[in-house]
């Protein structure tokens, strides 16, 4: 089992903030008290899309998200938002965040240039160590992607994990991981939740 507090406190060692809430609405409403009269990019992620975080934070903020608006101007505008939200496919118990993208805007607006980088998990996505984190970005986050985006690959098709394909429809093109917080940004943190969210 996990041990979250060892966990935040290997984030932290890391340079990255961290923090645990119990529930959604705990973390949704610290982050909305956090956040007024901001510019934010939101990166793709179910996590969000469950926390209903978007909808919060329009309220008090400029936000930009291509799950609501899919155009070319709202993905520059996220990327040059200096706030940036998103998820992790896994975190490491010893502090590592990996994330694994398709188009790259998700792993891009995460390592430069940024005021706050805020990072936001479910119990879930925590593994015990770097290669388990590895493990279940590729095996478990980027396959579940694919079958919600309906793709034609074999780990959307097929059995629940990476095949390392060539195929046209692969999402997972590249991995990006922190290892500490990135020099250019003010502030990464890492909400973690204590439930289970997205893939």
């Amino acid at each position: 089992m996990i041990d979250i507090e060892e966990t935040i406190k290997n984030l932290k060692s890391r340079g990255f903030d961290a923090s645990c809430f119990e529930s959604g609405k705990e973390a949704v409403d610290y982050l909305a008290s956090q956040l007024k009269d901001e510019t934010i990019g939101f990166g793709g992620s179910m996590t969000l899309e469950t926390l209903g975080l978007y909808d919060r934070l329009i309220n008090n903020n400029k936000v930009f998200w291509h799950w609501r608006n899919k155009t070319e101007e709202t993905y520059k505008e996220a990327a040059n938002a200096k706030v940036y939200i998103t998820s992790a496919n896994a975190i490491a118990q010893t502090g590592e965040i990996i994330n694994i993208d398709g188009s790259g805007n998700r792993v891009a607006s995460t390592l430069y240039s940024k005021n706050k980088v805020y990072i936001i998990v479910g119990k879930n996505k925590l593994a015990d160590d770097y290669d388990k984190a590895l493990w279940r970005a590729r095996n478990i986050a980027s396959p579940l992607n694919a079958r919600r985006l309906n793709k034609n690959t074999p780990c959307a098709k097929g059995e629940l994990k990476c095949h390392d394909c060539k195929s046209a429809d692969r999402i997972c093109k590249g991995l990006v991981v922190l290892w500490n917080k990135m020099s250019g940004t003010e502030k990464v943190e890492v909400i973690i939740i204590n439930e289970e969210l997205g893939y």
